[in-house]
């Protein structure tokens, strides 16, 4: 298993897709957008899971993509699957703003 640091391994990479919306239309719109995405994602290889995390106060939306490390590698090589057309396409929707993605390890304790 890989590790960061001594007693810090991680069996699990994340990509996250992340933006501010500005009400429930523009919400509705990113959701549609974002559910085209999901069957290629799953299908990725080394796939674990797919989570979002919406706030209604602070008007976050993430989409978190979590593989296997060892296929993770490959999944950002080949430019992480649907991810530059999910985000050139979202930036268009009225109303999102601060798109931005991250990579970080993702590990149960």
């Amino acid at each position: 298993m890989p590790e960061i640091a001594p007693g810090v391994s991680f069996d699990t990479v994340a990509r996250e897709w992340r933006l501010k919306w500005s009400d429930p239309a523009c919400l509705e719109a990113v959701q549609a957008l974002a559910a085209g995405s999901f069957d290629a994602l799953k299908a990725t290889n080394g796939f674990k899971s797919l989570h979002r995390v919406v706030c209604g106060e602070c008007h976050d939306y993430k989409l978190v993509i979590a593989l296997d490390a060892d296929a993770f590698g490959a999944f950002a090589s080949a430019g992480f699957g649907p991810e530059p057309d999910f985000l050139a396409k979202v930036a268009q929707i009225p109303g999102v703003s601060t798109v931005e993605t991250q990579t970080y390890t993702f590990m149960a304790m």
